[in-house]
């Protein structure tokens, strides 16, 4: 019978998995093939994939993982400390840090500076200059959210396999 706890913990699982997967999907798919547009076709496109994701199906997964991370690290606290504890522990300051802070305060202030960036009034060379700005700090930002949470949900796994 499960109980509430472990439905916590798979919801934490979920939540963090998707994260991961969604990083890793803009590492080594769609950050590739927006690499191969004009300027002003990569400034419109990443202006348009950043207002679309702000969608309740993303804010469940991308504020889930962080409520539920340290909510299940409290929730597997006891005496004596458990492995299951530990790695938990483990991916909630992973996650919080490299994936969550990163994006809060990497990623997210680079979004607002690009969607304030009027395409149809700017030059080539301000385009450029924009673009140049963005991408490729963007993208690094991105590869540590990719790195971070996939240790996290990997850490979680190790942590549902554990001894309690």
């Amino acid at each position: 019978m499960p109980t509430l706890t472990n439905i916590i913990l798979v919801i934490t699982a979920t939540t963090t998995a998707l994260m991961a997967g969604l990083f890793y999907a803009f590492s080594c798919s769609v950050n590739l093939g927006l690499a191969r547009l004009s300027n002003a076709e990569y400034i419109s496109a990443m202006q348009s994939i950043n207002r679309a994701i702000q969608n309740p199906i993303f804010f469940a997964a991308f504020f889930g993982a962080p409520i539920l991370l340290p909510l299940s690290v409290f929730l597997h606290y006891g005496q004596p400390l458990s492995a299951r504890f530990w790695f938990l522990l483990a991916a909630t300051i992973i996650y919080l840090i490299g994936t969550f802070g990163v994006t809060i305060f990497g990623n997210v202030p680079l979004n607002n500076v690009l969607d304030r960036f009027n395409l149809q009034s700017a030059s080539e060379e301000e385009t450029a200059l924009q673009r140049a700005n963005f991408e490729g700090r963007w993208n690094n930002l991105n590869t540590i959210r990719t790195v971070s949470s996939t240790l996290a949900i990997v850490f979680v796994v190790i942590a549902c396999l554990s001894l309690r």
